[in-house]
């Protein structure tokens, strides 16, 4: 869905008239955890809350708010020598929480053994998040990765014992052990290693900061740093890591904030089959 951000009252001018900016284009839902695309003709340098985007030479970028991101977020443009400051109110979210009770100490905290290893996947997926590519393919319209029921959402959580858990940060899709997983979008592949919490693990690069993680698979059918192309079959689904069943949990990054795919500009979700 676009969004056109128009109205006067979302606009802190600094000194010029609103209409001067009036053909900025923003791509996307408008609350917490979205990915938004934008575009203005003859920008040259735009910053979201202090942190400067990419853009593409015909003026595209993009960026994105977290799970429990704050309302308001400002953009701020600058073209032939003016500047606007835009206020965005992004809508907040309920998200499902389920509290679990008598669950066994041993599934609520890691051994101490492994604490060692989930540090290391942690940093090692942190590195690779972090890559700021030119690649262009976030602009794309994205597909669904896998085919399936969806199994859970971005942003639910789970309370074990009284002690909350991280949330979750990705889309999940039930299907069975071999299933095909296919590029959502066209990239490179930055990571395709076994990590201790997501299994057999697989991270593709989008550009502009963007990448797809895919987890708990059975098996890859590429390797880092292979290019992909959108609809390629790269892994197949599977029940590796720490899971009580067979899914792929999809997940989007821009850089380091975790972003719902469901709310992928363009994406799709009517393909899967409940």
């Amino acid at each position: 869905m676009k969004v056109w951000l128009k109205a006067l009252s979302l606009l802190v001018s600094l000194g010029l008239p609103a209409q001067a900016f009036d053909d900025l284009q923003l791509e996307g839902e408008l609350t917490q955890g979205s990915l938004i695309r934008g575009q203005l003709a003859g920008v040259s340098r735009v910053l979201f809350n202090n942190t400067e985007l990419m853009l593409t030479d015909d003026g595209r970028f993009v960026f994105g708010v977290g799970r429990d991101a704050p309302a308001e977020h400002q953009l701020v443009l600058q073209r032939d020598g003016k500047t606007h400051q835009r206020t965005l109110v992004f809508k907040p979210r309920q998200y499902a929480i389920q509290h679990v009770n008598g669950v066994a100490q041993k599934y609520v905290t890691p051994p101490a053994e492994v604490t060692e290893r989930i540090k290391r996947d942690n940093q090692k997926v942190r590195q690779v998040r972090a890559t700021l590519s030119r690649l262009p393919y976030i602009f794309a319209q994205p597909l669904m990765p896998a085919q399936g029921r969806i199994s859970g959402v971005y942003g639910s959580q789970r309370v074990f014992n009284g002690e909350p858990r991280n949330p979750h940060y990705g889309l999940d899709v039930a299907a069975p052990v071999g299933a095909s997983v296919i590029a959502p979008l066209s990239g490179t592949v930055l990571l395709a290693e076994d990590l201790y919490y997501s299994g057999l693990t697989l991270i593709i690069d989008h550009g502009f900061g963007v990448s797809s993680t895919f987890m708990h698979l059975s098996r890859f059918t590429v390797q880092t740093g292979d290019k992909v192309q959108q609809g390629d079959k790269i892994a197949e689904v599977g029940a590796t890591g720490r899971v009580t069943g067979p899914h792929l949990d999809w997940r989007i990054n821009w850089q380091q904030e975790r972003l719902d795919p469901a709310l992928l500009p363009g994406l799709v979700l009517d393909d899967l089959t409940p």
